[in-house]
């Protein structure tokens, strides 16, 4: 249901462009043009608002095709060797997936490029300081344990605090 109170909230707080923490994403060795980046707004009402940019995800012209791609935040904030260090979804509450909280919404990609802005309020940006966000090779199926069968790890960055 629309509440357009929350709407414009959300809105108003994208327009400010003033985000507490952001991620800078970069692609693994087959995947070396893929960027971008994940911003994290904290939201008054408790919560966070995440907005995602990236570009260079596999489509047509490098062998993918135009798809979803699975979008976590990972427990470890350590994009070394291959993304492999990044460790499980972050889930400090040892749900199920698909309930860690670090399961979000998946990318959709259009020639290569993903844009997305969602509402989160099951993490907030003190708790995932210092984790990573990692972009899979494949969309996650909400269904397999314990990470959705996402595939290879193709973009990874760290949260960082933004200070102004």
């Amino acid at each position: 249901m629309f509440h357009p109170v929350i709407h414009y909230t959300l809105v108003h707080i994208l327009q400010q462009n003033r985000p507490q923490a952001f991620a800078q994403i970069f692609g693994n060795r087959e995947y070396p043009e893929l960027g971008g980046i994940v911003r994290f707004f904290t939201v008054p009402y408790g919560g966070i608002l995440v907005e995602a940019e990236v570009y260079g995800l596999p489509d047509a012209r490098n062998g993918g095709r135009d798809a979803f791609f699975g979008f976590h935040i990972h427990e470890n904030g350590d994009c070394s060797d291959s993304f492999q260090n990044t460790g499980d979804h972050y889930n400090p509450s040892g749900a199920g997936h698909p309930f860690h909280a670090g399961d979000m919404p998946p990318l959709m990609s259009n020639g290569g490029y993903a844009w997305t802005a969602f509402y989160d309020d099951r993490i907030t940006i003190s708790e995932i300081l210092k984790k990573s966000v990692v972009i899979h090779r494949m969309p996650d199926d909400f269904t397999s344990q314990p990470s959705g069968d996402a595939g290879e790890k193709i973009g990874c960055g760290v949260i960082h605090s933004v200070r102004f």
